[in-house]
């Protein structure tokens, strides 16, 4: 569409360029006959057969020019049509696989009998749209796969749009972010494939140290909240385009053997377009009133998983806690950062240990301030990922 503005813009101006001297040669030709009747001059019909054809050449020139120039102009563009017609991103058919341990048969065949629904501990239960199921292939390769469904991605431009997004997710590599290792579309619905982390979630592991099952001390609770920082500074900054999370929460935050988190279920909201991620104590207040998300509303969120980390409470219980109270939700989660970042006594006593010095307890104290920081009500008094990761880091050496 550009081409044919540009040479209708041309034309344009060579009408504008060419009418003057067209008309005052015209004109010229009256006028000398007046003032040759005034003086009893007339012209000789040779100087008006040359001013003609004079005129006729010039005319011939002008439309050769523009002709010429047309037929250029879209030439360009048919030739730049064709060219990106044959660069697009071609529309495969079956798998898409990112990792060389999985072979794409042996994936289909063990899509087929999907039994094994895991729990909270899957790296997108908690996600309405799908499910997610614990498979072992044919190599012996345990893999954990999430079913979305309902999906719309019949157009085969959405379709070619979701696949350049999900080469963009396998292609991530970071040590706090979930990679995706594979990914199957039939039948109206997607099966995004994940390595399977046996260890669960932070969900999980903050149930079991409220239940005295699991005991984290405060090195490994900070391990837990540097690493999840930096996984959205590693999102938000380093990846292009920037990625957001969109639904951060504590059963999206899957724990290695070593305690080292890594982030799932991210950038889904960009990738499907009718994803829906329902909101939580963990959801920004911006989120609630406007449905604007930006890289602010995962800090939010980071705010609150932090709080639960330092203090061990469960927001959502506080919440059934006081469901009478006709505040709303983001009313009550308020009071309970306001209460999680009161000084010591907010602290998890399963994180103070017996000789902890005073210097450690000091640094919890700080790290609930920064939860506090973060979830701040208006975006704009929140920190950056970057910003927090260089907070976080500071309380002790990484």
């Amino acid at each position: 569409m550009g081409f044919f503005a540009f040479t209708i813009h041309t034309l344009l101006l060579l009408f504008v360029f060419w009418f003057p001297f067209f008309s005052g040669a015209k004109g010229g030709v009256q006028t000398d006959a007046l003032v040759g009747s005034s003086e009893h001059f007339v012209p000789s019909p040779k100087t008006l057969h040359f001013k003609n054809g004079f005129q006729r050449i010039l005319l011939s020139v002008a439309l050769g020019v523009v002709t010429g120039l047309t037929g250029a102009l879209l030439s360009v563009w048919f030739i730049r049509s064709l060219v990106g017609y044959l660069n697009r991103t071609p529309l495969l058919e079956g798998p898409l696989i990112f990792s060389p341990k999985i072979d794409a048969d042996a994936l289909q065949s063990a899509l087929r009998n999907q039994t094994q629904l895991l729990g909270s501990s899957s790296s997108s239960s908690s996600s309405p749209n799908g499910k997610c199921y614990r498979e072992v292939l044919a190599n012996g390769l345990t893999v954990a796969v999430k079913r979305l469904e309902p999906i719309e991605c019949g157009r085969a431009e959405a379709r070619r749009r979701m696949q350049q997004q999900l080469a963009v997710l396998g292609g991530l590599k970071h040590r706090n972010v979930m990679s995706l290792r594979a990914y199957v579309a039939e039948m109206g619905s997607c099966c995004l494939v994940y390595d399977f982390v046996p260890s669960g979630s932070l969900e999980d592991a903050m149930r079991k140290v409220r239940e005295n099952q699991l005991e984290l001390n405060w090195e490994v609770r900070l391990r837990i909240a540097v690493g999840i920082a930096r996984g959205l500074q590693f999102l938000h900054f380093e990846c292009n385009p920037r990625i957001l999370h969109g639904n951060l929460k504590p059963s999206n935050v899957l724990l290695d053997a070593e305690f080292e988190p890594r982030l799932a279920d991210f950038g889904l909201t960009n990738l499907i377009s009718d994803f829906d991620a329902p909101p939580s104590l963990y959801t920004a207040p911006e989120c609630l009133n406007s449905s604007r998300y930006t890289d602010k509303s995962d800090i939010f969120s980071f705010g609150v998983i932090l709080s639960v980390l330092l203090t061990g409470r469960d927001p959502t219980e506080q919440a059934s806690l006081d469901r009478g109270d006709d505040s709303g939700s983001e009313g009550r989660l308020g009071r309970w950062l306001d209460q999680s970042v009161e000084p010591r006594e907010a602290l998890d006593k399963g994180i103070r240990g017996e000789g902890m010095e005073e210097e450690e307890e000091e640094e919890m104290v700080l790290a609930l301030r920064i939860a506090g920081v973060c979830a701040s009500e208006l975006p704009e008094d929140r920190p950056c990922s970057d910003e927090l990761l260089a907070m976080l880091t500071q309380l002790q050496s990484f």
